[in-house]
């Protein structure tokens, strides 16, 4: 059973993969959509899972630092509910904190350019998100 990893933002979704043993997170893409346009995202995912046989979902939740769930953690609550609506699988909420910052600190060690890193951040954050979790579960 593979397990989709995303890392949702205002205007991209970071998606990545597991194998189908689940132990090994790969990075797909960094899907972009128009700005708080969540239709299209819903709808790739919906996509993604009926065409990859996808078991489970990990969405990456946002906290802040103290544990607390502020305004972007409320969006993908509403984003996390309003995907239950179109599929049947479990969808996980996944501590995310400093995973973007990891996946900056990744690039640089990596030597990619400004631009580069902007491309792939959100994919990369995404594979970090559900390695974390696959992971944890061993």
């Amino acid at each position: 059973m593979r397990v989709l990893g995303l890392d949702l933002g205002s205007k991209t979704l970071g998606v990545a993969c597991s194998d189908p043993t689940a132990l090994l997170a790969s990075g797909i893409e960094t899907f972009t959509f128009p700005e708080e346009n969540y239709e299209l995202p819903l709808d790739y995912v919906k996509r993604f899972i009926d065409n990859n046989k996808v078991g489970v979902v990990v969405l990456g939740f946002p906290k802040n630092m103290n544990g607390t769930i502020g305004f972007q953690g409320q969006k993908i609550e509403a984003f996390r509910d309003r995907l239950k609506e179109r599929i049947s699988i479990p969808i996980v909420l996944w501590d995310e904190r400093l995973s973007t910052k990891m996946a900056h600190q990744a690039m640089l060690q990596g030597d990619l350019s400004r631009k580069h890193r902007k491309e792939i951040v959100d994919k990369l954050a995404a594979t970090i998100i559900l390695q974390s979790y696959l992971d944890a579960r061993r």
